[in-house]
């Protein structure tokens, strides 16, 4: 079966919906019981705890639910300890943030059932936004190549067992999912047509420290894994396709600009974290 691992720093306010919306996925009958491991890594909070109290319901519902209190803060120690720990090969690495749908799951399940190595992600949806400058970023961040082109993976990717070979441990760098979606070829990344969420931060400043950390980790690839770029198959945001976004929607344009400029002209700052 697979295992879902789930790294979660202060994630109060999202584990509960993030798991429960896990535990009432439709798989297929007659398998091993698949598993949840939830990486909490560095919580001051209650994720732990909250965590722990939703071991009987996932009992209930067919899955393992385990929860790891890693004392040190970090994701990507989380993936690795929740890596050693997983039981299957076929893994799923979710987000605290991210809900899935019921048929997700399974049929990420049946996509990496096979021998050749695959990576899989659901179909995204971006939850909608609060604040007017995030919906305004958020209608014209649907529409670049990263997002509309292949199977970017943000905040939800899987990898089967052979695929899971392609690396070792995760590296302490910025970005572990462009890391592992680029160990794969295009042909090799199957997007499912189970939807799942995942949401973009409030506010300009936000939004400016996301796309900040964003383009370093992309960087950072680009630096320490200059062979993986080869496997970067998103085409260019070409000039009349801006035109055109700039023609039907000036004040969403307008935003995603503003937001590309600032993170521009304050690239050196180390006030990179991820806004929320």
């Amino acid at each position: 079966m697979l295992s879902v691992l789930i790294p979660a720093n202060n994630e109060e306010a999202q584990i509960t919906a993030c798991l429960q919306a896990v535990m009432v996925s439709e798989l297929l009958t007659g398998v091993e019981r698949p598993e949840i491991i939830v990486m909490a890594n560095g919580c001051t909070d209650s994720t732990v705890a909250i965590a722990h109290d939703l071991v009987d319901r996932a009992d209930a519902n067919g899955w393992d639910l385990r929860v790891l209190d890693i004392p040190d803060g970090g994701k990507l120690n989380a993936l690795n300890q929740g890596d050693n720990a997983a039981s299957f090969g076929s893994r799923v690495y979710l987000d605290a943030d991210v809900t899935v749908t019921p048929l997700l799951i399974g049929q990420l399940a049946a996509v990496l059932d096979q021998a050749a190595p695959i990576y899989a992600s659901g179909t995204l949806v971006i939850s909608d936004c609060t604040t007017w400058i995030s919906r305004a970023y958020r209608r014209i961040y649907v529409q670049v190549p990263f997002i509309t082109h292949g199977v970017p993976g943000c905040g939800l990717f899987a990898v089967n067992a052979a695929g899971r070979k392609r690396w070792g441990a995760f590296p302490d760098i910025i970005s572990d999912d462009t890391f592992v979606r680029l160990q794969f070829a295009g042909n090799e990344r199957v997007a499912v047509a189970a939807r799942y969420k995942w949401p973009i931060v409030e506010g300009f400043a936000n939004l400016v420290k996301v796309r900040r950390r964003q383009d370093k980790g992309v960087a950072e690839i680009a630096k320490l894994y200059p062979e993986l770029l080869e496997n970067d198959d998103k085409p260019r945001f070409g000039l009349n396709r801006a035109l055109k976004m700039a023609c039907c929607d000036p004040i969403g344009f307008s935003v995603y600009t503003a937001v590309a400029l600032a993170t521009r002209l304050n690239r050196n700052t180390d006030d990179w974290s991820r806004g929320r």
